[in-house]
C-alpha cells in the first residue's frame, strides 16, 4: 500500500474517533453529582459522572445523589435505587424529590406520576414496600394507575399500591439496602466503557498504520 493511501486511511480512522467521541457526548443527557456513597449500575460514583438512559443510581441510607437535565433538577434521596430513563425516572427503592419544567415524571410499579402541565413542578415521590407516597409541592400532577387516571393538586399528598406483582399476589421483591446495583442493559452505544474501549481499539489502528506509511519504501516496488 502506497504512502498517501495509507495517510488517507489514516485520516478516514481519525474522523471516525471523532464521530465516536461526539456519539458518546450527545448520548450522556445528564451528570450525576453523588453526596456520600453513591452507585452508578454498580460501580461506586467518587464525586460525579455522565448519565445516560437505561444507567442504576443507588445511593446507601446515610447518603443522597443528585442529577441535573436541561429543565430539570432531581434529588435521589437515600437508600434509593433508580432507574433513569431520560424522560422519566423509575423507583425501583427509596424516592426522590424532582423539580422540572420538562414534564418529567416518576414511575413505580404501575404507577405513573407526571406533572399536570408544562410549568414549573416540584413533587416528592418515594416507595416503601410497595406503598407509593407522592406530594405535590408545586403545580398540579397526574398520577395514572390501572384504575386511571386522576389530578393532585397543589399542596396536597396522596398513597398508592404501587400494584407490582398483584397477578400472583406478592410485591416485587426489594433490593437490600446498602449493596451495589447491578450493571443497566442498555445498548453497547450507552455505556460509557464500550465507547471507551472502542475509541482505544480505533486509536490502535491509527497508529499501525501511521508506522507502516513510516517504513521506508522496498527497491522493488517504489
Amino acid at each position: 500500500m502506497g504512502a498517501s493511501a495509507l495517510r488517507s486511511l489514516a485520516s478516514c480512522v481519525l474522523v471516525l474517533i471523532a464521530s465516536v467521541s461526539l456519539l458518546a457526548a450527545d448520548s450522556a443527557v445528564a451528570m450525576l453529582h453523588a453526596d456520600g456513597a453513591a452507585w452508578l449500575n454498580g460501580s461506586h460514583v467518587p464525586n460525579s459522572s455522565a448519565l445516560f438512559v437505561g444507567d442504576l443510581v443507588q445511593t446507601r441510607i446515610d447518603s443522597a445523589a443528585s442529577i441535573h437535565a436541561p429543565g430539570s433538577s432531581i434529588t435521589v434521596l437515600g437508600d434509593s435505587l433508580i432507574k433513569f430513563q431520560g424522560a422519566s425516572l423509575e423507583i425501583e427503592r427509596g424516592g426522590l424529590s424532582i423539580s422540572t419544567s420538562q414534564g418529567l415524571a416518576a414511575s413505580a410499579g404501575d404507577v405513573h406520576v407526571a406533572p399536570a402541565s408544562t410549568s414549573w413542578t416540584e413533587f416528592n415521590v418515594s416507595d416503601t414496600d410497595g406503598t407509593l407516597h407522592i406530594f405535590a409541592r408545586k403545580g398540579d400532577l397526574t398520577i395514572t394507575d390501572q384504575n386511571g387516571s386522576t389530578t393532585l393538586a397543589q399542596g396536597q399528598e396522596t398513597t398508592r399500591d404501587d400494584q407490582a406483582g398483584q397477578g400472583n399476589g406478592k410485591k416485587k421483591n426489594k433490593k437490600p439496602a446498602g449493596g451495589a446495583a447491578p450493571a443497566a442493559n442498555g445498548g453497547v452505544l450507552d455505556s460509557t466503557a464500550a465507547v471507551a474501549a472502542g475509541s482505544a481499539a480505533i486509536a490502535g489502528v491509527t497508529t499501525w498504520v501511521l508506522l507502516q506509511s513510516s517504513s521506508p519504501v522496498s527497491p522493488s516496488n517504489p
